[in-house]
């Protein structure tokens, strides 16, 4: 799904889940996937008596465990590893808790439902996108969430929004061109033209991220 997995790394996973069951879905959907090394908990005391931070890739976290948040945890385990990746995982739509983050650090940074989680094409492509350094965003949030009048993101073309909506979805250009059948120099012109309309720029830190924060801040 237009996720660059770099050599044979390894990646490994952290699943932090309060229900048994769902937690045991999660961890079969992956336990099988080639390079993939997952390790469980089921409350924030746990992953941080079990888990070291550095010893992870990617962490799926519930949004509300028994004894924290996804953000609490999720916080705490980028300062032991600043290149940790974030999947926060809810039932009902958390996308914008992820404007709560400092824009700095907000890599990294994804949400995805439950419901779409259970999809192991969508959870591995969060997965491997979230590692690679993207924002992802939950694809049925992207396709429910409409520009906001007013908004930068209404001020973009109908082109600009569509890959605009394929970029919060965690897809690189070239997936994008695939997807939507043009050449990728059209994609890398897209971008970046949505990019002048957003009032980014393509050298900023993060300039993908901020467009996926852009999008959640213009819609709704």
């Amino acid at each position: 799904m237009g996720t660059v997995r770099t050599g044979a790394h390894e990646l490994r996973v952290g699943i932090c889940e309060d229900q048994p069951l769902y937690r045991e879905m999660l961890e079969r959907l992956l336990a099988d996937v080639p390079g993939f090394r997952v390790r469980t908990a089921g409350t924030v005391s746990e992953a941080r008596a079990h888990w070291r931070a550095v010893e992870l890739d990617v962490a799926l976290l519930d949004f509300n465990l028994p004894d924290g948040t996804a953000l609490d945890i999720g916080l705490e385990f980028r300062e032991k590893n600043p290149d940790l990746g974030i999947v926060i995982l809810s039932a009902v739509d958390r996308s914008v808790a992820l404007l709560d983050l400092d824009p700095v650090e907000a890599d990294r940074w994804s949400y995805l439902s439950k419901s779409s989680a259970v999809s192991a094409t969508t959870l591995i492509h969060a997965i491997e996108a979230t590692a690679a350094g993207h924002c992802v965003i939950d694809p049925g949030t992207v396709s429910a969430r409409i520009p906001r009048a007013g908004s930068s993101i209404a001020s973009l073309s109908s082109r600009q929004q569509e890959v605009l909506r394929l970029v919060a979805q965690g897809y690189t250009n070239q997936a994008i061109a695939g997807q939507l059948g043009i050449a990728v120099n059209s994609v890398n012109n897209h971008v970046n033209s949505l990019y002048s309309v957003l009032g980014l720029n393509a050298s900023d830190r993060n300039p993908r991220v901020r467009a996926v924060h852009a999008f959640l801040e213009g819609s709704a």
